[in-house]
């Protein structure tokens, strides 16, 4: 199998989809890695690195012409598009129930298309490809909401965890999951009251029996989300619908109620955003303001941090990989229902229930793709 990984070029997007490691043991198997040169410059990897992992370093077009499956870190963006081919396998985050551009455009590829952030592990309990990352975001939300709770930045002028005598800010997250929790986890380190919410009320017993006395839990709804609102100086976003767009949990007209300078975080953004005035932004101009109200919609958050991310994505993801080379795609989607569970689209259609919905299309059962001749 030829397995291709692009450098990524999404603003500020330093992390690479696979590690010198993965290239190792793929060449080892008699598969063949070609890697863009510079892919893995933003994590400090250089091309000799990867060659002597037994990796063909080659240019953009080769790596797309040649590979039989594409390996990348987020959505391929339009002008990867006209790359893209029939038959050709890619496997990444996708998101599509936030871009309706890049469904189409992915139908129309004729490629297949496995979304890292919907693939399950075998029991259906977790996202084992997503996780990671959230790992990361969750924790990364809070070093940016206190950056931009700093004056010069346009927040209110506090200090996240405050000083002996004076309060410490308020960090509300919306949703108690992965990112939440170490959301939760750091707000509450800095000393920070952090009130966090979920609409399970078992999550919420487990939250409230592993975190710090100075966070507190709280069931989700629209009244108590209003009700909170005014207390808060970070709105930390960290609602996740596997596969389907974020639900909005904060409209325009609550915007009033918050402080102004305080700050919203929305790590859900690349979901499509839990508040509704939130729209996605980089790393380059991470922040817009309205209503007083500072918003970060950075979707790509762990990109910032590739030396940890780049590994910490890559030894999730790398035995998915493995198999897919080693079985070949279909056999591999057949012997694994939690990778099968990664199948958005291919040759044409629709896979996901989530993304037929939101196009009206016919969503086809994921076995027709496996068993196809």
């Amino acid at each position: 199998m030829i397995v291709g990984v692009p450098k990524e070029i999404k603003d500020n997007e330093n992390r690479v989809a696979l590690a010198p490691s993965g290239a190792e043991i793929l060449s080892s198997k008699g598969h063949l890695v070609v890697v863009e040169s510079g892919a893995g410059l933003g994590t400090g990897i250089t091309d000799a690195e990867f060659e002597a992992a037994g990796a063909r370093i080659a240019s953009v077009s080769a790596v797309w012409g040649q590979a039989e499956i594409i390996v990348k870190v987020k959505e391929p963006i339009s002008v990867e598009w006209p790359s893209i081919r029939p038959g050709q396998t890619l496997f990444t985050y996708f998101h599509f129930a936030a871009s309706e551009a890049l469904t189409r455009a992915m139908l129309a590829s004729g490629a297949t298309c496995i979304a890292y952030e919907t693939v399950e592990d075998l029991a259906g309990r977790s996202l084992p490809l997503l996780t990671p990352m959230s790992e990361i975001a969750g924790k990364m939300a809070v070093q940016e909401a206190a950056k931009y709770l700093e004056r010069p930045q346009g927040g209110r002028g506090i200090l996240l965890g405050g000083v002996p005598g004076v309060l410490p800010a308020h960090v509300v997250i919306l949703g108690g999951g992965v990112v939440g929790i170490n959301a939760a986890k750091i707000a509450s380190g800095m000393g920070a009251n952090v009130t966090i919410f979920d609409i399970d009320l078992d999550r919420l017993r487990y939250l409230d029996d592993v975190l710090p006395a100075n966070v507190t839990t709280y069931f989700s709804n629209p009244a108590h989300i209003r009700d909170i609102l005014p207390t808060a100086d970070v709105v930390i976003g960290a609602v996740l619908i596997p596969g389907a767009r974020t639900p909005i949990l904060v409209r325009e007209t609550d915007l009033s109620r918050m402080k102004p300078g305080s700050v919203i975080i929305d790590v859900a953004v690349d979901q499509g955003g839990c508040v509704e005035t939130m729209h996605p932004t980089t790393h380059a101009i991470p922040i817009f303001t309205v209503d007083d109200v500072v918003h970060y919609g950075v979707a790509n958050i762990p990109g910032a941090v590739p030396a940890t991310s780049t590994y910490a994505l890559t030894n999730a993801t790398f035995p998915y990989v493995l198999s897919l080379a080693d079985r070949g795609v279909r056999p591999a989607l057949a012997s694994d229902h939690g990778l099968a569970r990664g199948l958005g689209i291919a040759a044409g259609q629709c896979y996901r229930p989530e993304i037929a919905q939101i196009l009206g299309l016919p969503q086809a059962p994921a076995a027709a793709f496996w068993t196809a001749p």
